[in-house]
C-alpha cells in the first residue's frame, strides 16, 4: 500500500515517516527540492501536481499527504490568495462532485498558485470511489483554516472521522512557534490532534503522569546549551542565491572559542580581510559598519565581553526577535537567502567604560535545517536562496511524526529526532 505525498517538497513529511519506518511516494515540481529528495533516498515523482493523473495510485493508497504551496497565503507574501479564497472554496466544491472546473476559475484568480490548494480535493474525490484512503493529513498556514473546515465537511459525509484545527509546532518539541492549520482524517479511528509534548513552562508531575517538557529552544537544538550565553559556530554570507561569507576562515575559530567560553572576542578579532585592508564595505544583513580597524578595542575592568544572542526572523520592521534561549519564531525566507540573522548584544554587566557595536550573523541553512527538525547532515540541494526557500516551505518533521505515528500504529520516542547538532 503506497503513503502518496502531494506537494511533497524537500522531505518534511517524508522524513517523519521514514524515522516511524514507512516509506512514501513524493509528488513535486521544483527541481531543487527533488535532488534534495533524491540526495535524501527518498521516493520522488517530479511532476506538476495539478496535471498528474491520479489513476496510477487507485486501489493502492492507504494514506494521503498534503501541503500545498502556501507563498499565496502566508505572511510572508502578498496573501493574494485570500482574495482568491472564494474561488479555491468553488473548486472545492466542485471537484468534490467530479467537476473540473479549475480552468475557468484559474483564469480569474489573482494568484495562481491559490488553487493549488483545491488539487487534494481531486484526489480524494477519485480515491473516495474505491473506498481509499485510510487517512488523511494536511497542513498549512493558519489562514488556510477555513479552507480545511470545508473539506472536512465533505470528508464526513464520506465516513471520515475528521479533526481541523491550528497547531503550535513548539508545543511538539519543534525549536519553533510555527502555528500551522491542520487537517486529520481517518476511516477508522477518531481523528484527534496528538496530545502535545512540551509547553512553554516545564509542568510538574501530577497523579495523571509526567507533566509536559519546556518548549524546546534554539541554543538546545543547536547544541549550544554547554554555556549560558551560546553564540554561533559558524557564519553564512551572500546576497540573493548566495555570496562570499562575511568573515575569513579564520574567524570561525574564534567564534568556536568564544562560544566554549560564553564570551565574545573584541570587534576587532572578526574584521574581514577586506576591512584589515582599509577597504569599506555597506552595513546591512550582518555586514560590520566601517570603523577602522585600528580603533582600540572598548576598555573593560573584567574578562572579555558577554553577548547574548537572538534571531531575527526576517529584515522587515516588524519582524520577530527571540532569544536563544527561546524557540525561533516562524522561519521563513523572501527572496533573499538571508533574511533571518543572528543579533548579539554585549550585557550591561561587563563593566565596559565603551559598549561594543551589537554584531549580526547571518543564519546557515544547516541551522535553520535544526530548527526545523531536520537532521544536521541533510543533503539540502542548490545555492543558498534555493536551500533557504525549501526549509522555509518544508513542514517540520518532528511535528509531522507526531501527527503520521496514530495512523501508522507507531509510538514516537523521544530519542527518535536528535535535535542537537
Amino acid at each position: 500500500m503506497i503513503v502518496l505525498d502531494l506537494f511533497a517538497g524537500p522531505g518534511g513529511w517524508s522524513h517523519a515517516l521514514a524515522v516511524l519506518g514507512v516509506r512514501d511516494i513524493g509528488l513535486e515540481w521544483d527541481e531543487w527540492a527533488c535532488k534534495t529528495r533524491a540526495a535524501q533516498g527518498q521516493l520522488t515523482i517530479r511532476t506538476d501536481v495539478a496535471m498528474y493523473p491520479v489513476w496510477p495510485f487507485l486501489g493502492k493508497t492507504t494514506g494521503l499527504i498534503a501541503s500545498p504551496p502556501c507563498q499565496a497565503w502566508s505572511m510572508a507574501g502578498k496573501r493574494l490568495g485570500l482574495l482568491d479564497q472564494p474561488l479555491v472554496h468553488q473548486a472545492v466544491a466542485d471537484l468534490a462532485t467530479g467537476r473540473d472546473t479549475r480552468e475557468q476559475l484559474l483564469a480569474s484568480c489573482r494568484d495562481k498558485r491559490s488553487l493549488l490548494a483545491a488539487e487534494p480535493m481531486r484526489y480524494l474525490h477519485a480515491f473516495h470511489q474505491h473506498g481509499e484512503p485510510e487517512w488523511v493529513a494536511m497542513e498549512e498556514v493558519p489562514d488556510v483554516l477555513p479552507l480545511w473546515r470545508q473539506y472536512a465537511a465533505i470528508l464526513r459525509n464520506w465516513g471520515f472521522s475528521v479533526w481541523t484545527g491550528i497547531l503550535n509546532a513548539a508545543d511538539y518539541g519543534v525549536p519553533q512557534t510555527r502555528r500551522r492549520a491542520i487537517l486529520i482524517a481517518s476511516r477508522t479511528r477518531t481523528a484527534e490532534p496528538p496530545p502535545p509534548t512540551h509547553a512553554k513552562s516545564a509542568e510538574p508531575e501530577s497523579l495523571f503522569g509526567p507533566g509536559r517538557a519546556r518548549w524546546v529552544s534554539m541554543a538546545e537544538a543547536l547544541g549550544w546549551g554547554a554555556t549560558d550565553r551560546p553564540v554561533p559556530t559558524v557564519c553564512a554570507g551572500g546576497g540573493p542565491g548566495g555570496g562570499p561569507e562575511p568573515f575569513p576562515s579564520g574567524s570561525r575559530k574564534t567564534l568556536t572559542d568564544a562560544r566554549d567560553r560564553g564570551t565574545w572576542k573584541p570587534q576587532s578579532a572578526l574584521v574581514p580581510k577586506s576591512r584589515r585592508e582599509g577597504v569599506g564595505s555597506s552595513a546591512q544583513h550582518g555586514a560590520r559598519d566601517n570603523r577602522a580597524t585600528a580603533a582600540p578595542a572598548p576598555t573593560c575592568t573584567g574578562e572579555a565581553h558577554r553577548w547574548s544572542w537572538s534571531l531575527r526572523s526576517n529584515n522587515q520592521p516588524n519582524a520577530t526577535v527571540r532569544r536563544a534561549d527561546e524557540p525561533a519564531g516562524t522561519l521563513f525566507f523572501g527572496h533573499r537567502a538571508n533574511e533571518c540573522v543572528w543579533v548579539a548584544e554585549p550585557a550591561p554587566s561587563d563593566g565596559c567604560e565603551e559598549q561594543p557595536t551589537p554584531e549580526s550573523i547571518r543564519i546557515t541553512a544547516r541551522e535553520a535545517g535544526l530548527l526545523q527538525t531536520f537532521p544536521a547532515d541533510y543533503p539540502w540541494a542548490g545555492n543558498k536562496g534555493q536551500q533557504f526557500s525549501q526549509i522555509g516551505n518544508a513542514v517540520p518533521p518532528r511535528l509531522a511524526a507526531h501527527l503520521l505515528a496514530p495512523h501508522l500504529g507507531k509510538t514516537l520516542n523521544p530519542d527518535d529526532f536528535t535535535l542537537a547538532a
